[in-house]
């Protein structure tokens, strides 16, 4: 079955170009102002900030990269209730130098405070200077009537050092210091606090060189405001919340339910580990974010917390490709432009081509991607493309020209790993091999590659054969090759007991993860045993039960793209796969796609015996012993 046959139509139906002239189609589309509804396929998640947002709850947002996940956090920013924002200000403590006093006041008080108190000690500062010089000229004058030139000189000179020495406190050290501005600020605040240290997280203090004789600078004066307290009255947002420390994250759990957290130098060996301030305020609500694995990572409490006072949503990664969602994508593609300002708007065709490739990398039959920050990658590089030709509008020329220009490094590495592999005879794809398969694994999350796999059987050298597998396999890929063992029973009728299967992943250097090469793995273990070549100009991929039914697998369009880079003219992939496959136009003449259902259709394809009635015969043999029966049994106590 040619893949060709297989791909779904193109034809979106969804929108119509204005019939005058040579319009651009995203032109058309009017980008709604607020950030919230500009996103698009997360409406759960887009209802979770809604409700957030007015009762003031925090949100932790799980999902892959550039699903929206921080834009739906500025977006809650414009949503939250417009409460009266303060500014902050820390004050020199005259009791205690190294407690500063923080104080709060309406916003844009602030700047004002601090004007006065620096006027107020100019004038000072004016007035002890002018008093100065009246002093010295004062002296010079007696000196000069009294002619005693040399008295003077050194009178004038003593008043001099002495009123710098012992003016102080300086006037400009009791100024107070403006630690949180929300001046001219019409909307809560939006602080991103991703990847930041203790520091910028929690604040610091300046460490000061310069720690006494009168040149040191006022401890107040060197508080510096984290992350949590400049996020005061609106949203902090931190991605990738399990790369914080421990430390870090109990302080923020801290912040969280005090709502006040006190500044302290966060070194230990520098001065300002000496200084802490009052509590200062930070009435935040918190977005965290992350992958799956943030969850593992962090601290307990936090995430009860979070758990306990506000949501957890797990963000889409597609959406269903309906008229409504291509239209949703017609706005994105407008959304994009728009923001990105120096590129050419979208015509039908280069639109077409946009949400062909959406539905490429959803990896899934009937769905368009929701990872949007690659899709934009895609459509600010066929812009630039449109713009550096001189284009009034971006085409489908132009975007097949960006898929080709905007490759991922994963798809640039499988690319000369294939050429690579060619030119050493790694990838074989021609004649036939005993216990050799071209299996096919997925690189990235955008890119396949051609995996050698090698099987070789030996007499068992312990009481009991073993499974031996190469090739730096991760615990699920482990896992499926304990699944072989069965197959092999039930195709070879024998006890593998008494023999060494050994299983060898060519070229895996990042290692293998998952169970797609499985039907690989038995049709290469199954030729050692059995002696029978294996066609190399055939590549597969689908997961295997211990039934023998093959099961799907993700990223099949990838995979059929690297087999036909490599030459491979036939993929075997599981037949429910079969919907999922949306490879580019160049490949379809290049590859045949064979959907199986069972591991002896794999083997039929794959295999060729030198009998071939004698192997077809086993292999039905082998597909009666799958579909055999149990027969029904009476129940020993039925129910009532």
């Amino acid at each position: 079955m040619d893949s060709a046959e297989q791909a779904p139509s193109q034809n979106t139906g969804a929108y119509e170009v204005s019939p005058e002239g040579p319009q651009a189609a995203s032109s058309q589309i009017e980008v709604p102002p607020k950030l919230i509804d500009q996103v698009i396929g997360q409406d759960h998640a887009v209802e979770v900030i809604r409700k957030a947002a007015v009762q003031r709850r925090h949100v932790m947002m799980i999902g892959s990269p550039g699903t929206g996940k921080s834009m739906l956090a500025k977006g809650m920013a414009e949503l939250l209730p417009k409460e009266e924002l303060q500014d902050i200000l820390v004050y020199p403590n005259s009791d205690d130098s190294n407690n500063p006093v923080v104080r709060t006041v309406a916003g844009g008080r602030g700047k004002q405070i601090v004007a006065a108190h620096k006027a107020e000690a100019k004038k000072k500062i004016q007035f002890r200077n002018t008093l100065l010089m009246l002093l010295i000229l004062g002296i010079i004058a007696y000196a000069f009537i009294t002619y005693q030139w040399l008295l003077g000189i050194i009178a004038a000179a003593f008043v001099f050092i002495a009123a710098l020495r012992y003016t102080t406190p300086r006037e400009e050290a009791m100024v107070p210091k403006l630690l949180v501005s929300s001046d001219n600020k019409n909307i809560a605040p939006f602080i991103d606090a991703t990847g930041s240290h203790a520091g910028a997280l929690l604040g610091d203090v300046r460490h000061d060189p310069f720690q006494s004789g009168g040149l040191e600078t006022p401890a107040h004066d060197r508080v510096e405001a984290g992350a949590i307290h400049r996020s005061n009255g609106g949203v902090l947002f931190i991605d990738e919340i399990n790369t914080l420390d421990p430390h870090s994250q109990q302080n923020l759990l801290t912040a969280l339910q005090e709502g006040e957290f006190p500044i302290t130098g966060q070194s230990e060996r520098s001065s300002g580990a000496m200084v802490r301030t009052e509590p200062v305020p930070c009435k935040f609500v918190m977005i965290a974010a992350g992958n799956l694995d943030a969850i593992q990572g962090m601290h307990p409490a936090l995430r009860s917390r979070i758990r306990g006072y506000g949501y957890e949503v797990y963000m889409a990664e597609s959406m269903e490709d309906t008229p409504e969602n291509q239209q949703k994508y017609i706005r994105f593609v407008a959304q994009e432009v728009k923001n990105d300002g120096k590129i050419p708007h979208f015509d039908q065709s280069a639109i077409d081509e946009v949400i062909r490739e959406a539905r490429r990398r959803s990896n899934r039959k009937g769905h368009l991607t929701l990872k949007l920050r690659d899709m934009g990658g895609l459509i600010r590089v066929a812009g630039d493309i449109a713009r550096q030709e001189g284009a009034a509008i971006t085409t489908a020329d132009h975007v097949i020209t960006a898929k080709t220009t905007a490759r991922s490094i994963e798809d640039q590495v499988s690319d000369e790993y294939i050429r690579r592999s060619r030119e050493y005879e790694l990838t074989v794809i021609r004649g036939t091999r005993v216990g050799r398969v071209n299996g096919l694994a997925v690189m990235g999350s955008d890119s396949g590659s051609v995996l050698p796999i090698m099987a070789e059987v030996t007499p068992a050298q312990g009481a009991s054969g073993t499974v031996i597998a190469t090739g730096m396999l991760k615990e699920i890929a482990q896992e499926s090759i304990k699944n072989v063992s069965a197959i092999l029973k039930k195709f070879t009728g024998r006890d593998v007991k008494n023999v060494d299967i050994h299983i060898q992943f060519i070229g895996t250097y990042g290692g293998v993860e998952g169970d797609s090469a499985s039907i690989s793995v038995a049709t290469a273990v199954i030729s050692a045993i059995e002696g029978i070549p294996v066609r190399q100009d055939v590549a597969m991929t689908g997961s295997l039960s211990v039934r023998g039914d093959v099961l799907p697998v993700g990223g099949v369009t990838y995979k059929i793209e690297a087999a036909a880079k490599a030459g491979i003219k036939i993929v075997l992939i599981p037949r429910t796969n079969i919907n999922d496959v949306l490879i580019e136009e160049r490949y379809r003449s290049l590859v045949t796609v064979v959907p199986v259902d069972t591991i002896d259709e794999v083997l039929k394809y794959a295999l060729v015996p030198e009998n071939a009635e004698g192997f077809l015969a086993k292999l039905k043999k082998m597909t009666m012993r799958s579909t055999t029966m149990i027969p029904d049994t009476p129940v020993c106590n039925p129910v009532p």
